[in-house]
C-alpha cells in the first residue's frame, strides 16, 4: 500500500468518524425501528453531499473513483455509531456490480445516477436463505421481441424499501443476466421485510414484468461471475462494518467495567471478568487482521476470482463470528442492565445479527469453502 493510499484512507476514516459523531442519535434510532422507511433518509442525503454514495463510481461517470479499501474504512466507522443505514447495499454493492459493465446501455447512466444521488438501486439476487451461489435461482427471463419478460421472486433485498429500482438477476438460456427493473414497473410487487434491528429489507415478486432491451445491465455470459465478484467484495466491506459494531460494543463494555461498582470495587478489577474481556479483545484483533488481509487481496491488481472468493469467505466468517460473540458476551459483562431494551448495547447486538447474516454467516461461508 502506497503512502498516498494510506493518507487517503486515513483521511476518509477521520471524516467518517467525525460524521458518525455528529449523526449518532441512538434514541432516534430506537424510535425509528420498525417504522417506514426503515432508514434515516436525511442522513442518507448527507452521505451524498460527502460523495460517499458515488465513492466507487469512476470519475468520468461523476464518482470519486475510489476502491474497496476506502469503502471499508467508511463502513467501519459508520458501524461504530450505527449510522450505516443503507450505505453498503445501495452505494457499494451496485457500483461493484456495474463498474465492469458500464459500456452497456443502462449501466453507465445508472452509475451516474447513483453517484449524483438521483437513483437508489438495490440488488435483488437471493431466493433461498441457504444459497450463497448467485446462480442458484429460479427467476427467469424470456426474450419477447424487443423486450424481456421476467417472472420469479426475490427475498431479503437489503435496502429494498429505499430503492427506486432493482437490479434483478434472472436466468436466460445462455446464462444469468442482470436487469434494471423500476420499482414502479407493472407486475413488480414489493413487500417490506422487517429485520431484527428495525431496518427494512424487501421481497420482490415479478409477475410478468416487461422491460426493454436497454434494461440489460449485465450480460448473461458474464452475470454469474460478475455477481460473485460483487458479492464477495461487498462481504469484505460488510465485515468492516461488523468490526466497527463489535468495537463500539467492546469499548462501551470496558468503560462500564471501569465505573460499575460491586462489593465496593469496580467490576473491572475482578480477574475473571478481565480474562473474559481479554478473550474478546483477542477476537476483535484476529478479525481486524483477517479483514486487512482481505482488503489487501481485493486491492491488489493481480488477484483472481477464486482466491479472492476464498479470502472474502474467510473474512466474513471470522468477522461475523467475532461480532456475534463480542456483542453477546458484552451483554453478559454488563449484567441485568445489558438485557434491557432501553440500554444502547442491545442495539449493537441486533445490528450484528443482521450484518452477520447478510451475504452469508460464518457457518455458511465455512461450508462453502469445504465444498469448493
Amino acid at each position: 500500500m502506497t503512502t498516498e493510499t494510506q493518507d487517503l484512507t486515513a483521511m476518509l476514516r477521520e471524516s467518517a468518524r467525525d460524521f458518525t459523531a455528529r449523526e449518532q442519535d441512538l434514541r432516534a434510532y430506537r424510535a425509528r425501528m420498525g417504522q417506514p422507511p426503515g432508514h434515516d433518509a436525511a442522513r442518507f442525503g448527507k452521505m451524498q453531499e460527502l460523495g460517499w454514495r458515488g465513492a466507487l463510481v469512476r470519475e468520468e461517470l461523476g464518482g470519486a473513483g475510489m476502491g474497496l479499501r476506502e469503502a471499508a474504512a467508511i463502513a467501519g466507522e459508520l458501524g461504530r455509531g450505527l449510522v450505516g443505514d443503507v450505505y453498503l447495499a445501495t452505494s457499494v454493492l451496485p457500483a461493484l456490480l456495474l463498474e465492469d459493465h458500464a459500456a452497456l446501455a443502462a449501466a453507465a447512466p445508472l452509475l451516474q445516477a447513483i453517484a449524483d444521488g438521483s437513483a437508489v438501486a438495490a440488488l435483488a439476487w437471493q431466493e433461498r436463505p441457504d444459497a450463497l451461489d448467485p446462480a442458484a435461482i429460479e427467476t427467469h427471463a424470456t426474450r419477447q421481441g424487443g423486450e424481456y419478460a421476467l417472472r420469479g421472486a426475490k427475498r431479503w433485498i437489503a435496502a429494498g424499501q429505499a430503492a427506486s429500482s432493482f437490479l434483478v438477476s434472472a436466468r436466460l438460456d445462455d446464462g444469468i443476466a442482470v436487469f434494471l427493473v423500476p420499482r414502479t414497473a407493472t407486475g413488480a410487487v414489493v413487500e417490506t421485510q422487517w429485520q431484527v434491528d428495525g431496518t427494512a429489507a424487501a421481497a420482490l415478486r415479478l409477475e410478468d414484468v416487461r422491460v426493454g432491451a436497454d434494461a440489460l445491465v449485465v450480460a448473461p455470459t458474464e452475470g454469474a461471475a460478475a455477481l460473485g465478484r460483487a458479492l464477495d467484495a461487498t462481504a469484505v466491506a460488510a465485515s468492516a462494518e461488523l468490526l466497527g459494531v463489535a468495537s463500539a460494543a467492546f469499548d462501551m463494555t470496558i468503560s462500564y467495567m471501569k465505573t460499575r461498582v460491586q462489593f465496593d470495587k469496580p467490576i473491572g478489577s475482578f480477574q475473571a471478568l478481565q480474562h473474559k474481556a481479554v478473550d474478546l479483545l483477542v477476537q476483535r484483533e484476529l478479525a481486524a487482521s483477517v479483514l486487512e488481509e482481505a482488503v489487501e487481496a481485493f486491492s491488489a491488481a493481480d488477484g483472481n476470482d477464486a482466491a479472492r472468493s476464498r479470502i472474502a469467505g474467510r473474512c466474513k466468517a471470522r468477522c461475523s463470528d467475532a461480532a456475534l460473540r463480542i456483542t453477546r458476551e458484552c451483554i453478559q459483562l454488563h449484567g441485568a442492565i445489558g438485557y434491557t431494551h432501553e440500554y444502547d448495547l442491545g442495539l449493537y447486538v441486533k445490528r450484528a445479527l443482521v450484518l452477520a447474516a447478510w451475504l452469508g454467516n460464518g457457518a455458511q461461508h465455512r461450508a462453502r469453502q469445504r465444498n469448493a
